[in-house]
């Protein structure tokens, strides 16, 4: 399980008229861990939620940022965050840890729609500090909604930074074929932002010829699996370690199973976003249903399954626990 960190809000102010920036310093007056761009936190709210959210900004000793749009479909994370969340208050979290880290030190081109700007704007800062190249393409329905819209809009000295407004007639659908170039064997492609936009990101680089190996992506939001009756039968989950097997029915996860029959799951989403469950496959087809792994990763020779979400193809599935 991720250590536990003990933080206090130090500050809450606005980005854009929908974003809101939270300051996080430890209780105890030391230095929180080391993180680079890319990496999230668990945030653990009084209200008994657990919600992923990315550090962005600098990477400072001090202190954590965070920011957080104000979602109309809230599952309550957003919503305590805006309307609740005070300077003072002490909360949990998670050490960082990191599924979308920067792979290399090539150019990189970082695509960012709403709420997802926040690890690329961290990946920016870097790239800006240490002298590596860099492209930032931003976009947002409205510019008045746009976080670190007056930070991103400061000169560069190694890179660029566009931001496209719907409103103003620059959407994804019309300019993601123009600044997709040919990809020059070096150059990747980092992505975040709503599952649609990070399809439609994903889909004109591959018609551009990029390989899937050199586009990166984080999502915020579960993907809704399409399945059919015979996806949701029942199927056995068996630990290689005992040999202990057990039925997962339809409607239960591997998880909840496992947790059933007293086997520890390190469990933070549930929604198979964050990576936290990750488990190696050592027998069976994974029905993959999380949006940590990349289409490649799905389908390497090992495999890992989500085990708050995944599901299983074959009838029995064989985990290394």
């Amino acid at each position: 399980m991720n250590e536990m960190l003990n933080v206090v809000v130090d500050g809450l102010w606005c980005q854009g008229d929908r974003s809101l920036a939270v300051r996080l310093v430890s209780a105890s007056g030391e230095a929180l861990p080391d993180w680079e761009p890319g990496a999230h936190i668990d945030l653990h709210l009084p209200c008994g939620l657990i919600r992923q959210y990315s550090l962005t900004g600098e990477n400072r000793a001090d202190s954590y940022l965070i920011c957080v749009a104000q979602e109309s479909a809230s599952r309550g994370g957003s919503r305590y965050i805006h309307q609740t969340l005070r300077p003072g208050q002490k909360l949990l979290i998670s050490a960082p840890r990191n599924l979308f880290a920067l792979r290399d030190d090539g150019p990189v081109l970082l695509l960012a729609a709403g709420i997802g700007i926040t690890p690329l704007y961290a990946m920016l800062l870097q790239r800006e500090a240490t002298g590596r190249p860099f492209v930032l393409h931003y976009f947002v329905k409205r510019r008045e909604e746009a976080a670190f819209l007056r930070e991103l809009s400061r000169p560069l000295s190694h890179g660029i930074c566009v931001v496209h407004c719907s409103a103003e007639g620059d959407s994804p659908r019309q300019t993601l074929e123009t600044i997709l170039s040919t990809p020059d064997g070096e150059e990747r492609i980092y992505t975040c932002g709503p599952v649609g936009f990070m399809t439609a990101v994903r889909d004109a680089a591959v018609k551009k010829g990029w390989p899937q190996t050199h586009i990166h992506s984080e999502a915020f939001a579960p993907v809704t699996p399409t399945s059919t009756p015979q996806d949701e039968a029942t199927f056995t989950i068996t630990l290689a370690s005992s040999g202990e097997k057990w039925p997962v029915p339809a409607n239960k996860s591997i998880a909840q199973v496992l947790q059933e029959n007293g086997v520890a799951v390190p469990l933070s989403c549930e929604m198979g976003i964050c990576g936290a469950c990750l488990t190696p496959v050592l027998g069976g087809v994974v029905d993959h249903r999380d949006t940590v792994q990349s289409a490649v990763e799905k389908s390497a020779a090992a495999q890992h399954v989500a085990l708050c979400c995944s599901r299983s193809h074959s009838g029995e599935l064989v985990i290394d626990l």
